[in-house]
């Protein structure tokens, strides 16, 4: 091994290769000739001559993570392939070299074993802590050892070399009782180690990988010489190593190693032997007295996983929890736990059973535990661990007795019932469920040993529910969740039990369970752990059965069940389930009958007279007179007995005790495990021939006792007089709380089969059930029990114990009573709030209240109801006129009214908002390019128009009539909303302080005034001034009077002209300056400055009325683009939309107050333009001074907007309707006018001819003909007008026919209807009654007073609601010749202004592509327009397609990355990104973001963050469907919660 002779180049180059640690050229310059076969074949060679060098190598490497890549990357392509490998082991001993290597590597790292006898201990394992098992280093070699036993002729040729297999069985050894664990009795472990990661993944890869690579081979009869083999070698080497470690028969003390790869290499072959090769098991297995030494350490194992879970190791600290989990693990149990269980199943067939319970129990250190007496001392555990540790006991028990896995399941079955109890624990995602099924060693392919594919075994017992949103903003997977079938007969708590990691995952099954069964109505109550029928067992191991069928179980069972009916300490329901499902196993599961006949001269081995014989149904019914117990002298059982001595005087009153005491002794049975135990043990050392080994054989127990003098203990008689049956009788009256609970006809009408579920009543029911049907005899005891008219509770009067756990039951009741009391008042002031919450709330009907957080308040908050405060609400509801507004401040819990000196505000978010700019025309949603040809337009959208018409207003018109004939905030608009909750201002201030001051960190910048609603916790970041006065005073102005229209027009003329007084300075108007400030700080500075002068009044005037349209606006979006789903808007039906409510009332009262301070210059206020006919005005301006924007292009609802904000408030109705009736007239006509440039030259000749021969009859004003007909002859004296647009409507092919006409204009009027509609709506709380999209035009005018209520139909023409003040023709052509100046002149593109149509789409995200491969393969190696490099992690614009580098620094502007200013660019501060590399969604909210995830999904409807795991995706309509409307809405800051600063750096 250690000399090299070079006889060629290519060994050479190999050599310096290793020496240089293979550097990656040389690797890929030596692999790219493997194609020549010669050269493979000598290449071969040659890497395995190096073997022991790379071995040396490796270990001295300081990368030997980068060199172990390497190794395999070239091992794998020479060892893969086997006749390759077969030629190499034959020619160049391959195996030799590889097992002398792995085991010369291992050498390195040896220490002295200190299991056991540490002293005189001669076995050496490996040190977890060396840096060859920390950093895997073995790796590369154990990898390639795997490989080449994975060929049938390699591994045959291994199993066949004798010596070859002592060396790895050597080798093996080296890991038995690796990193040992000592419990520490005394202090905290000063640090602790982590090696147990080494040392669980050495175990799994060096020796558990190998042997399932050789169990593959050993599958066929043919085969089975080599299992025999192993067999050999294996119990050889454990005998070796049982010397080695100095073991006799009891394992030391407080010592537990987890590792034991002999003991399961020989479980595993036993297995594998029985199960495929039809060997005998017998003919395997050692004498009596090696399986007693072989079953120690994995009981040991077993009894120390309860140890810890009773919180015993606490004290060497979480690393030892964590080896207890690893053990059951997933990845780790198919190699650790089962084939542990396993082998003690085989050993508790074989040996005596009394024998192998005794062990148990005093293994679990339970056995002082196990007394009638009511008082013990247990010396080795403390109190409060005795019941975890017995729970413990009797659960490895019923574990040990019905766990079938290796015992005659088959893989399909065994598949099956691993999925059932996963899925049983939690629904779980296909991934995870993947994951979580042991591993049956082969790689995960979904394809699983046996007949059944993954697959077709998961749609057998599982339903798919697909992904779905929840309400609180998680996204839920696509999830498996067992069938209805699965929990009814299916369900096993056991299989539960075994392979949880985390205890609470078993409460989560049970729970689960139980509301199944509530849901199916089959049982209401707290249900049990159902009962399981079990697979029947492999003939080899019916010897299992013995185990339910032996005298010491039934004295345990009989004892645990006198304790638990007599209320004794550490009893539990777990314990009485486990002992019921012990009784159930031995009904189920009887001995053979030939077993009766053996019953005689098992007795005579037996001491004691418990029981006459060994088969649990004649035990049931056998019943237990007198017990000898063992008590301190303190026990109530020795005062019972002076005080029976005190009455001797007296006598004796019953039969029993009329018998003499000696005869009561020489019946009473003594019971001890430990004597049982050690004399079984006794007999079958003597039966074997070990006499060298018998000298050292006595060994007291006297270390299981605590050091110090012995407890004083004495002997008592307790008189029993009980069976099984009686005390199973005896525990249905206790649990059932009723006596005689079961009557003596009650086992006519039992059926088993009836009680499979149900609580410990039913189980109990379906044991006496099961018993009286399988003996007579048994039937017969249970009646004549049940006829016994039984005290209701047992004697037991002197006892201080009994009267301390009556005390305990009466302090529970109390308890119980309390707690019912506390509900009841939390209840009661829970309503209450709710109720005043309803009562005060303002009156705006919309506003909905988010009560989701009333626990936070009624917790921390105390509500002040003072008599004054409910004299106020008495009031406010009988006599509504004259009530004001009442608020309820959230963090005071005061309530009154907001006034001028202390105001209340509403909690609000304001944000920015590019929703509306981003609608388009079109409702199909833009697609997502996918190849080079494929691009996006913006031109087309609301923003992009909208500039440009102002843009176009600007170059020929004067700038401040510009301002005031637009809206904007279409991009970057200010969108205001509520959660509904109100505070006083001056206690948001302080609370604002109070979050300045914590210290925790929160997802939100208080310095830039963000804080989360103290009630609801939602984001928000500022308060808005609630309007002083009544709630009702607006009723006054509803009353309509019977004014002449050319009255109304004038009052609203002089309204106009009263100048704007400024408010006597409060807190209220400061207030309202400072949330004004608040608003513009929402939106970027250049959302704001449209005019030429950048912070004009004329800019400030502008940007307030659009903050009110913008929410209008976005108003109407949310409830659908039209108004006919009536009062509630669509948007606050929808669950997840709850928490947001208009603001409208107020924003408005607010921005009118501010408003006001600007006047109209009343020679060019447009009222005066749009009521009067003006005599031939010239205009006055010189050369260089521009005209005003004609009345023809001005935007109507803009108008309708400017005037009612700057009226005084509050505004009557009968004014409203009238600006709302003028106005239409002008929206009407824009309608006419753009509808006569889409005619052709002959329909325009046609229509105007139509029109004019109707022009003098009567209402010819109401008639769109003759309107239509006037509009064409003002409109053709503008030269030009027409002329241009010939081309396009020459393009246009269809005919206008006076319904389509009708419905245009309808459709050109309807968006300022309904924007007039929800301002009336909101400033006069109007209700809108829902209709048919086709009624819609009809309802509306209805509503706002523009048709009569008798002239409404639904076919109501849209000329008939006009109602001109003056002549209608004069005003048509005052407002036609305003267009004259503008003809002729290069300003002819003006005219465009003309055909604005207002009517858009909902806002719609990009449209994916189905498959994510799409977006993958186009965008993933896209350069970036900006740098042309790829991008590193490359990102998309869901909104409008922009291809971006996320954290890019070389796209970096100004110290801010390309996504967060494109989201400033495109959205005003909200981006939506999807990141290309990761499939995964990030929002961008103005300085923070969060990750939303992702709308591609699995076939399994699974994510595929960061694309880890490879699967074809798809497009979740339904999440993204959710994705948009959380855009739409505004809803991102509520749903999502997890928020971080970005520091720009995205």
């Amino acid at each position: 091994m250690d000399t090299l002779k070079h006889k060629c180049f290519l060994e050479e180059l190999l050599f310096w290769t290793i020496k240089y640690e293979f550097p990656q050229k040389m690797v890929t310059f030596l692999l790219n000739m493997l194609p020549d076969q010669d050269y493979k074949i000598t290449f071969t060679k040659t890497f395995v001559q190096h073997y022991a060098f790379i071995m040396k190598t490796l270990m001295k490497s300081h990368e030997s993570d980068t060199m172990s890549n390497r190794i395999v990357h070239i091992s794998v392509q020479l060892f893969s392939n086997e006749e390759l490998a077969r030629h190499v082991t034959e020619e160049c001993q391959l195996l030799d070299i590889m097992v002398t290597v792995l085991l010369y590597m291992m050498e390195s790292c040896l220490i002295k074993s200190e299991l056991q006898d540490d002293e005189n201990n001669r076995h050496v394992v490996v040190n977890c802590g060396e840096a060859l098992l920390k950093n895997n280093t073995y790796w590369p070699l154990v990898s390639d050892f795997i490989n080449i036993l994975s060929h049938q002729s390699v591994a045959k040729r291994f199993l066949e070399d004798h010596s070859l297999l002592m060396l790895w069985m050597s080798f093996v050894s080296f890991f038995q009782g690796m990193n040992l664990n000592k419990r520490e009795l005394n202090e905290h472990v000063e640090f602790e180690s982590q090696t147990y990661y080494a040392a669980f993944a050495a175990e799994l890869e060096a020796c558990a990988q190998p042997m399932w690579g050789l169990l593959t081979h050993c599958k066929v009869k043919e085969t089975q010489e080599y299992t025999k083999t192993v067999v050999r070698y294996c119990l050889e080497t454990l005998q070796i190593w049982f010397d080695a470690i100095g073991f006799v028969d009891e394992p030391a003390p407080n010592q537990v190693t987890f590792h034991l790869p002999l003991h399961r290499y020989y479980a595993m072959f036993l297995s594998k032997a029985v199960k495929c090769q039809g060997l005998d098991l017998d003919s395997l297995l050692p004498d009596q007295e090696m399986l007693m030494k072989i079953m120690v350490h994995p009981l040991q194992i077993q009894a120390c996983l309860s140890e810890i879970h009773s919180n015993m190791w606490v004290r060497n600290g979480l690393q030892i929890k964590g080896q207890a989990m690893t053990y059951v693990q997933s990845h780790f149990c198919n190699s650790m736990i089962d084939p542990d269980i396993f082998l003690l199943q085989v050993c508790a067939s074989r040996l005596d059973p009394d024998y192998f319970i005794s062990s148990v129990f005093e293994r679990f250190k339970v056995v002082d535990l196990l007394t009638m007496a009511s008082q013990h001392q247990n010396t080795v555990l403390d109190a409060e661990q005795e019941r975890p540790m017995l729970e413990g006991a009797l659960t490895f028990l019923v574990i040990l007795c019905s766990l079938r896995i290796h015992l005659g399941m088959t893989d399909d079955e065994i598949l099956r019932a691993e999925m059932v109890s996963q899925l049983c624990m939690n629904d779980r995602t296909h991934s995870s469920l993947l994951d979580l099924i042991p591993e049956n060693p082969n790689p995960k392919s979904g394809i699983v040993p046996g007949s059944c594919s993954f697959e077709e075994m998961l749609s057998a017992v599982a339903d798919f529910k697909a992904p779905v949103f929840e309400p609180g903003g998680s996204m839920q997977q696509g999830m498996y969740t067992p069938k209805a079938e699965v929990w009814e007969k299916e369900f096993d708590p056991i299989m539960v039990i075994l392979r949880t990691v985390y205890r609470r995952d078993v409460q989560s099954a049970m729970d689960r369970y139980s509301a199944f069964l509530k849901q199916s109505g089959i049982h209401t109550g707290n249900p049990w752990p159902p009962y399981k029928e079990r697979t029947p067992l492999h003939p080899c191991y019916r010897g299992l059965v013995r185990l339910l069928h032996c005298k010491t179980l039934h004295i345990v069972i009989f004892t645990l069940l006198y304790k638990i009916w007599m209320d004794h300490q550490n009893m539990s329901e777990h314990v009485l389930c486990m002992v019921l499902y012990l009784v159930e196993l031995g009904l189920d599961n009887h001995m053979q009958e030939d077993k009766e006949d053996e019953e005689p001269c098992i007795e005579e081995h037996c001491h004691d007279s418990w029981f006459p014989g060994t088969s649990l149904l004649s035990n049931l019914h056998h019943v237990i007179n007198f017990v000898r117990v063992r008590v301190p002298e303190t026990a109530p059982e020795v005062e019972r007995k002076r005080e029976r001595e005190r009455e001797r005087e007296t006598p004796p009153s019953t039969s029993a005790e009329s018998s003499s005491f000696g005869q009561n002794l020489r019946e009473a049975q003594l019971f001890s495990l430990v004597a049982e135990r050690r004399r079984k043990f006794q007999e079958i050392i003597n039966r074997s021939n070990h006499e060298a080994s018998q000298a050292v054989r006595p060994k007291s127990s006297s270390r299981w006792h605590a050091p110090g003098s012995p407890p004083q203990l004495v002997t008592e008689i307790l008189e029993i007089r009980e069976s099984m049956l009686s005390l199973l009788v005896k525990l249905h009256q206790k649990l059932s709380a009723k006596q005689n609970s079961l009557s003596p006809d009650w086992l006519e009408e039992a059926d088993p089969a009836r009680h499979a579920h149900g609580d410990g009543i039913t189980a109990i029911e379906r044991i006496l059930a099961k018993a009286a049907s399988r003996s007579r005899h048994s039937k017969r005891c249970l009646q004549e029990i049940c006829g016994r008219v039984c005290p209701p509770v047992p004697p037991k009067k002197n006892s201080p114990g009994d009267k301390k756990s009556m005390d305990k039951e009466e302090r529970r009741q109390r308890a119980r009573e309390r707690q019912q009391k506390l509900l009841a008042e939390f209840a009661s002031r829970q309503k209450s709030f709710m109720e005043t919450a309803m009562d005060v709330a303002y009156q705006n009907k919309t506003d909905q209240y988010c009560g989701s957080a009333m626990l936070h308040v009624l917790t921390q908050i105390e509500i002040k109801e003072s008599p004054e405060t409910e004299a106020a609400m008495d009031v406010g509801s009988a006599e509504p006129l004259d009530s004001e507004v009442l608020y309820d401040c959230v963090i005071c819990g005061q309530s009154g009214p907001s006034t001028e000196d202390r105001p209340t505000g509403l909690v609000v978010l304001l944000q920015a908002s590019s929703v509306l700019g981003h609608r388009c025309r079109s409702d199909e949603a833009k697609r997502l390019p996918t190849t080079d040809e494929e691009r996006i337009f913006p031109e087309d959208t609301c923003g992009a128009t909208n500039d440009v018409r102002l843009a176009l207003m600007q170059r020929h018109f004067k700038d401040s009539s510009c301002l005031q004939s637009v809206s904007i905030g279409w991009d970057g608009g200010v969108y205001v909303q509520t959660c509904g909750h109100t505070l006083h201002i001056d206690c948001h201030k302080s609370y604002m302080e109070s979050l300045r001051n914590d210290q925790v960190s929160q997802g939100f910048s208080v310095d830039k005034g963000e804080f989360t609603c103290p009630l609801c916790r939602q984001f928000a970041n500022s308060v808005l001034p609630c309007k002083p006065g009544r709630g009702t005073e607006a009723g006054a102005w509803h009353i309509p009077s019977n004014k002449s229209p050319a009255t109304l027009v004038k009052e609203v003329e002089d309204l106009q002209e009263e100048l704007g007084i400024f408010p006597t300075e409060s807190n209220l108007t400061k207030e309202m300056e400072s949330v004004i400030k608040d608003i513009k700080n929402a939106t970027q500075k250049k959302y704001m400055d449209y005019g030429k002068n950048p912070g004009s009044p004329d800019n400030d005037f502008l940007f307030m009325y659009s903050v009110a349209r913008t929410n209008l606006e976005l108003e109407l979006v949310h409830r659908g683009g039209n108004l006919c789903s009536g009062g509630a808007s669509a948007a606050a039906k929808r669950s997840c939309l709850n928490f947001v409510a208009p603001v409208t009332d107020q924003l408005f009262h607010v921005l009118a107050m501010h408003m006001r301070l600007y006047s109209i210059d009343s020679a060019y206020n447009p009222w005066t333009r749009l009521t009067q006919i003006t005599q031939n005005r010239e205009p006055e301006y010189g050369e260089e001074e521009r005209p005003e924007v004609p009345m023809l292009f001005r935007d109507v609802p803009s108008l309708l907007i400017i005037f009612v904000l700057t009226m005084p408030q509050p505004l009557r109705k009968e004014h409203f309707t009238c600006i709302v009736k003028v106005l239409y007239t002008l929206q009407y006509t824009q309608a006419l006018a753009a509808l006569s440039v889409k005619f052709s030259p002959e329909e325009r000749l046609a229509w105007s001819n139509t029109g004019a021969a109707k022009k003098n009859m009567p209402n010819s004003e109401k008639s769109w003909e003759t309107l239509l007909s006037h509009v064409i002859s003002e409109m053709n004296k503008t030269r030009g007008v027409f002329e241009s647009r010939t081309e396009d409507s020459m393009l246009s092919s269809s005919v206008w026919s006076p319904q389509s006409i009708e419905f245009t204009l309808q459709q050109f009027c309807l968006p300022f209807l309904r924007l007039s509609c929800l301002l009336q709506h909101h400033l006069y709380g109007d209700n809108l009654p829902g209709c048919l999209l086709e009624e819609e035009f009809s309802l509306l005018v209805g509503c706002l007073g523009l048709l009569p209520s008798s002239a409404q139909s639904s076919s109501s023409s849209s000329a008939a609601c006009l109602e001109w003040n003056v002549c209608a023709f004069e005003l048509l052509s005052q407002w036609c010749s305003e267009l004259i100046n503008l003809a002729g002149n290069p300003s002819q593109q003006a005219m465009t202004l003309l055909v604005q149509d207002p009517q858009w789409a909902a806002p719609r995200l990009l449209q994916l592509p189905d498959n994510y491969n799409t977006i993958f393969q186009y965008y993933h190696r896209k350069s970036c327009s900006v740098c042309n490099k790829t991008p590193k992690d490359p990102a998309l614009c869901l909104v409008c397609g922009a291809f971006v580098c996320l954290k890019g620094l070389c796209c970096k502007q100004q110290g801010i990355c390309e996504c967060v200013l494109h989201s400033q660019h495109c959205g005003a501060a909200t981006g939506i990104f999807l990141l290309i590399n990761a499939s995964v969604i990030i929002i961008i909210r103005g300085h923070r973001f969060c990750l939303w995830g992702s709308v591609y999904l699995d076939a399994h409807g699974e994510e595929d963050r960061d694309l880890r795991r490879g699967k074809p995706l798809f497009l979740c309509e339904e999440r993204y469907r959710v994705l948009e409307q959380q855009w739409v809405s505004h809803t991102f800051d509520h749903i999502n919660k997890r928020w971080g600063p970005h520091y720009n750096g995205l």
